[in-house]
């Protein structure tokens, strides 16, 4: 099985497994774990590695619309080189204060690869908690920030690897260090029926979304904000769209407001808030036709753990 199909299965006991975070008392808590191989492309440097990955969880409170509070990780690798854990935890350290929130600590372990395993919690406002399974048909679909800056970096490392591009690499390194949108998941926690982040990417994110709102989601690809970086390696339009929709890891929230509140949430979501698309009425009973861009189907395909 891959993480979806895991999931699923696992739905029946958990009935809260695919949110992006469980919601106990008030507190929310999530949990995610990355691994070199798969994860943090040669090059990326322990600093990017801590801010990443805290981010990644970070991430998930965003998208509940809490505050998020404080984080820790398990660092875990062959063998322990004092600079590198340094960087590790100022990278976690500083993304952490970037969100308002403390790192406080965690475990070190050896393992055969460096992996990290981060836990991060917040605390719920007087507007709730937010999940993905609350879009009515009638929703504008709206998105933070801008799109494909994962895929562009992935780009940037694998160029500056091969060709022993330094300033690549540190721009690749840049891109990595993402701000969680903690702030703009607090802006609009009062407003959205339905959010998450799209750690999975924007497509995949869509069907998730429609899948646990029993909604279906029209798309407009010439909405969706992309971010500056993919035009330094996307050769045309259409690889521009494949990495800011298909590739993942941008770590954005996607969320469905009603119409009338569109624009004053807006304003108050500091990293910006887009409309790319509307909720619809879910429409016959083909999976692939729950999510379409400009009236097309839009492929359920992004990143998925256990995919190969």
């Amino acid at each position: 099985m891959n993480e979806r199909d895991a999931l699923r299965a696992l739905a029946a006991d958990l009935p809260h497994a695919g949110d992006d975070a469980a919601v106990v008392d008030g507190t929310v808590i999530t949990t995610d774990m990355l691994h070199e191989r798969t994860d943090f492309p040669p090059g990326t440097t322990r600093y990017t590695a801590g801010w990443r990955a805290v981010g990644a969880s970070l991430s998930d409170v965003a998208a509940t619309g809490a505050a998020a509070s404080a984080a820790v990780a398990v660092y875990a690798d062959e063998a322990f080189d004092r600079e590198e854990l340094e960087r590790f935890v100022a990278g976690a350290v500083d993304v952490c204060e970037a969100v308002d929130a403390e790192y406080v600590g965690g475990d070190l372990d050896e393992h055969v690869e460096f992996t990290t395993a981060t836990t991060a919690i917040g605390d719920v406002t007087e507007d709730g908690s937010v999940t993905r399974d609350g879009a009515a048909p009638g929703d504008a679909l709206c998105v933070t920030g801008e799109w494909g800056r994962s895929a562009a970096a992935l780009r940037l490392f694998e160029r500056g690897n091969a060709t022993d591009d330094d300033e690549a690499v540190e721009r690749a390194n840049e891109l990595f260090r993402f701000t969680p949108r903690v702030a703009d998941g607090l802006a609009l926690a009062g407003s959205a029926t339905a959010m998450m982040d799209s750690s999975d990417g924007l497509a995949r994110s869509c069907h998730q979304l429609a899948e646990a709102s029993g909604v279906g989601i029209e798309l407009d690809r010439g909405a969706v904000p992309v971010h500056p970086a993919v035009e330094e390696v996307a050769e045309d339009s259409a690889e521009r769209f494949e990495l800011a929709a298909h590739f993942g890891e941008d770590f954005e929230l996607l969320c469905a407001v009603p119409e009338p509140e569109v624009d004053a949430v807006r304003e108050a979501c500091p990293a910006g808030l887009t409309r790319i698309g509307t909720v619809v009425e879910e429409s016959g009973s083909e999976v692939e036709a729950r999510v379409t861009a400009d009236d097309e189907p839009l492929p359920d395909r992004g990143y998925t753990h256990g995919d190969g």
